[in-house]
């Protein structure tokens, strides 16, 4: 939970509410009627939603930052803007690492018995020399304090490094729509909770993979197998070590946890020997990643903007369909009804693309940092946990940019329908949301709930106090199935689904663009206390590994 919504409550229940909230905002009307219809007749009757979400998952594939796919990806989505006639559409690049990517990759089971297996490299490994054939040993490895049990043991091995769990029973539905009720249970507020010692938890255990890898190559190990976190022979591939001079020193792959599950129940009646095939790359040619910006410009320079975003990298195993290039294609497609209407707005509309999600928000982050505020960099020692997991310093330091922005949507919950908005603890903000939904409630978008979301491209924004929300969708098999795996591709978004979100998000932009007053902000945040000052650490969860 954010700071800035825990001082929003404080403000509120004190009536000491900074000027900007001491009165409550009345709710503006919505744009004309008829251009909400003009919108709607342009998404639904002459959209390219699906056609463009279509070529990112089919033609490009899955986007990892910085990787020949993304910059594919960068170039492409640069035309379309620029073919609708957006202006000022370009690049702004930011420091990332290394590209990688992957040519084609196989593991087989050559001993007791031939068998494919199904797998992927993780991202960031290093190649095989072509294909390598050893033993396996099954050495769970899950902290430091494993590593004695298997000293001397792993010379000329593959290592499969994961407890073999057993099987669950699936007692979900792997596909859903929310219900009323699931919506009514999302408009609970959460009181925020800040735990100074969380960085330095989250570094031990952030640690842990780096660790893992060097010992491995110091005892002579030739590979890592993991087990995929998913059944369904599902996988994933994600990985770390993206920086210059980070990358990992041994080959890895994650396997199907039915294929691993195998290996280990035979391991135990005799040796097993695997054969793996990782044809991996590196790419150093730019360790620059970049964003994507386009504008509608607005009629009034000193209104400031308001902004639409989603991420466009992705990770490997998969196409990058519902993670997020439904995201990125519903961004794009409101820019392009809205540049195809030839609307004049008020303030300048703002499209991005945001690279590094994947990695920590870190392309969304770089645009915070240059354009909005700074903060005070985090201790060295939780330098490699990327802002995610470093950014509440204070004080907080706005930049001449804070005052122009004036709100900000994101999309990256898969590709189901937008059902609401997250009202990010922003309670000013709420009638007016709910106003300009209003016009939606036949298409099941009508709902504004207190409860914030976080992991994605808002959150830094929100940080801030600035009005930033992210859309409520339908969760479809987004969590079930196709987040991160090999399952994202084109089949699992849904075309009405896409139509219906872009005609939303152009309609609100625009609300927000012509809106008077402003959306309200948040409080700008100071230093919390501590939520809870009596806690103890639990050593055997954070303690030294």
């Amino acid at each position: 939970m954010n700071r800035c919504a825990w001082a929003a409550l404080a403000a509120a229940t004190t009536l000491c509410a900074p000027p900007a909230l001491a009165a409550p905002a009345t709710p503006s009307a919505s744009i004309d009627p008829q251009t909400v219809n003009a919108i709607a007749d342009q998404g639904f009757n002459h959209g390219e939603v699906v056609e463009t979400a279509a070529y990112l998952a089919d033609r490009i594939g899955g986007r990892m930052t910085n990787s020949p796919a993304m910059r594919k990806a960068e170039a492409w989505t640069q035309e379309r803007f620029r073919a609708w006639g957006l202006a000022n559409v370009r690049l702004q690049p930011f420091d990332f690492g290394r590209g990688w990517w992957i040519e084609r990759a196989s593991v087989r089971m050559v001993e007791p018995r031939p068998l494919e297996l199904k797998a992927i490299p993780i991202a960031w490994t290093p190649p095989t020399d072509g294909p390598l054939t050893a033993p396996i040993v099954v050495a769970p490895l899950r902290s430091v304090r494993d590593f004695a049990a298997w000293r001397g043991k792993l010379k000329g091995k593959i290592v499969l490094t994961s407890l073999p769990t057993a099987a669950q029973d699936e007692t979900r539905a792997p596909f859903a729509r929310l219900s009323d009720a699931d919506l009514a249970r999302l408009d609970t507020y959460r009181e925020p909770s800040f735990n100074p010692e969380s960085a330095a938890q989250q570094a031990v255990r952030a640690s842990f993979r780096k660790q893992l890898d060097a010992f491995l190559a110091q005892e002579g190990a030739l590979a890592a197998v993991s087990m995929s976190r998913s059944d369904g022979r599902l996988v994933h591939g994600e990985g770390s070590g993206y920086k210059v001079g980070q990358t990992p020193l041994i080959p890895a792959v994650e396997l199907a946890a039915e294929d691993y599950r195998r290996l280990a129940r035979l391991a135990k009646g005799g040796e097993v020997k695997l054969e793996i095939d990782s044809r991996v790359h590196f790419d150093d040619s730019d360790r620059n990643a970049n964003n994507i910006l386009a504008d509608i410009p607005g009629s009034d320079p000193k209104a400031g903007y308001v902004m639409a975003g989603a991420h466009l990298d992705s990770w490997v195993a998969g196409d990058g369909a519902t993670d997020n290039g439904a995201g990125s294609a519903v961004v794009m497609e409101a820019a392009r009804i809205l540049s195809a209407l030839h609307v004049k707005p008020k303030r300048t509309i703002r499209f991005a693309l945001w690279a590094g999600e994947e990695e920590g928000l870190l392309g969304s982050y770089a645009y915070v940092s240059k354009y909005l505020a700074t903060r005070p960099p985090p201790d060295p020692k939780y330098a490699d946990l990327g802002p995610y997991y470093a950014s509440d310093t204070y004080p907080v330091k706005p930049l001449p940019g804070f005052s122009e922005m004036a709100g900000y949507f994101n999309l990256d919950n898969g590709s189901g329908k937008i059902r609401g908005i997250y009202a990010e603890g922003n309670f000013a903000a709420t009638p007016i949301l709910k106003a300009w939904l209003a016009p939606f409630a036949s298409l099941g978008a009508s709902t504004v709930v207190a409860e914030p979301t976080g992991s994605t491209d808002h959150v830094f924004m929100v940080k801030l106090g600035l009005p930033a929300f992210q859309f409520i969708q339908d969760p479809l098999d987004y969590a079930s199935r196709t987040h991160h795996s090999d399952l994202d591709t084109f089949d699992h978004l849904r075309p009405d689904d896409l139509r219906q979100a872009a005609v939303i998000l152009a309609t609100v932009l625009l609300d927000a663009a012509d809106s008077e007053p402003a959306l309200p902000r948040n409080v700008l945040p100071t230093q919390p206390r501590t939520t809870n000052p009596f806690n103890y650490p639990d050593p055997a969860r954070d303690g030294p590994r």
